[in-house]
């Protein structure tokens, strides 16, 4: 796979990782601050998905991504 495409990768596994942590803090957190991190990382999370989603897409269907 080329090393673009890899970075494609490796930033949808970063965002499922994101999330992941989101979750577990937001069951952990003892406080309203850290409620408001974990919803900030979690939004986050899920626009980086959306990113790294479209420009695999685009990589897809311009037959970049091999």
């Amino acid at each position: 796979m080329k090393a673009s495409n890899e970075n494609i990768e490796t930033t949808l596994q970063l965002a499922d990782d994101l999330l992941a942590l989101a979750e577990k803090g937001d069951l952990e957190r003892e406080d309203v601050g850290c409620g408001i991190l974990y919803g900030i990382i979690r939004d986050s999370a899920y626009r980086i998905r959306k990113a790294a989603e479209t420009e695999k897409s685009l990589h897809e269907k311009s037959g970049k991504w091999y």
